[in-house]
């Protein structure tokens, strides 16, 4: 349980909220454990079983707080809004950004943080594993990706600035394999593939690329958002353009460095994998199973946000940025923050 941004976390899936007046009280087997006035908030996202009063949510819906349904897994069920709720106020001006030159500077935080984050997976390899990596080739593309860096703020066209972020993925994948130091022969990388990825590390980074995209998909439909209108990402049918562009900030952080620990720890083996006749690599169920655990375990940890300039679960790190990301829209704050790895 946790307060963020005016919003109420439940991450407790034996949680049970309640209406006491004009407070929301929270209760684990009929033992308070927290107790909040109804007008500090504004929203509140449930990832438990147990429920809701209908009591209380009468209260939030008559006070414009939106409450927010996951299941413990963070998979999205539903959201009870009010009726004066800034729904499709958000949304038409997602979709008027969308079209718009406008949006342009979130397009360069989010591309500028990719690559922040990126650089820093590097420099942490580089400082961890001098004596088991090539130096000067990493150092050469943590040079380059620099160079990058600083061109993004230069550019005139979203056209532009996907061309840099072109580049930026290219330098850094050209030396993931350096921050391979377990299993090389089993582990081995030689670029970026998918549909199909061609060998396990490829089938790793897809699969939990798709997880994270996902769990940002759910999290911009709970605070209103639209996670098919992106600002980056060009529209395409079916595609989650929106989440797909905050997924740029993520990426190195999130995945990445997760995918080097699995195997840098030894917490996973090729009987995790098949590989089909067409060379295509994926993960079988029980090396699904085993990267999910391992990845909820994670959600639990801690890190330190630089713009709430405090400590937040790994994983509800989507669902503060879809928070961020909703007050940019809505012009509450001037700029999208993205996430930066310190």
């Amino acid at each position: 349980m946790k307060k963020l941004l005016n919003t109420l976390y439940v991450t407790n899936s034996d949680a049970y909220l309640k209406r006491e007046g004009l407070n929301i009280v929270i209760s684990v087997d009929n033992k308070r454990i927290g107790r909040y006035p109804i007008h500090i908030l504004r929203q509140i996202i449930c990832f438990n079983y147990m429920g809701i009063s209908p009591a209380l949510m009468k209260l939030c819906m008559e006070n414009n707080v939106s409450v927010t349904f996951y299941d413990p897994f963070g998979r999205f069920c539903g959201r009870v809004v009010g009726k004066s709720y800034g729904n499709i106020y958000t949304r038409k001006k997602q979709y008027k950004l969308s079209e718009s030159i406008d949006s342009i500077d979130f397009v360069k935080n989010i591309i500028y943080a990719k690559a922040y984050n990126c650089r820093k997976l590097l420099i942490r390899g580089k400082l961890d594993h001098k004596d088991k990596i090539d130096l000067p080739r990493v150092e050469k593309v943590i040079n380059r990706i620099k160079e990058l860096m600083l061109q993004i703020p230069l550019a005139k066209t979203k056209d532009e600035i996907r061309g840099i972020e072109g580049k930026i993925a290219s330098e850094y994948f050209s030396v993931f394999d350096e921050l391979i130091i377990k299993n090389r022969e089993e582990f081995y990388f030689n670029g970026r593939n998918k549909r199909p990825p061609l060998d396990m590390v490829n089938a790793m980074l897809s699969f939990l690329y798709s997880i994270l995209t996902n769990e940002i998909a759910s999290a911009l439909e709970g605070v209103g958002i639209d996670s098919y209108a992106g600002f980056f990402h060009t529209d395409r049918p079916g595609r989650v353009s929106m989440a797909l562009d905050i997924i740029e900030e993520m990426r190195a952080f999130m995945v990445d460095k997760f995918v080097l620990s699995l195997i840098n720890l030894n917490r996973i083996d090729e009987t995790k994998f098949e590989i089909k006749e067409n060379g295509a690599t994926l993960l079988n169920e029980k090396g699904r199973n085993l990267i999910l655990s391992y990845w909820n375990e994670r959600s639990h940890e801690e890190i330190y946000h630089p713009f709430l300039e405090e400590k937040v679960q790994i994983g509800l790190l989507a669902h503060v940025q879809a928070q961020l990301l909703n007050s940019y829209i809505r012009g509450d704050i001037e700029s999208y923050p993205p996430y930066m790895r310190k």
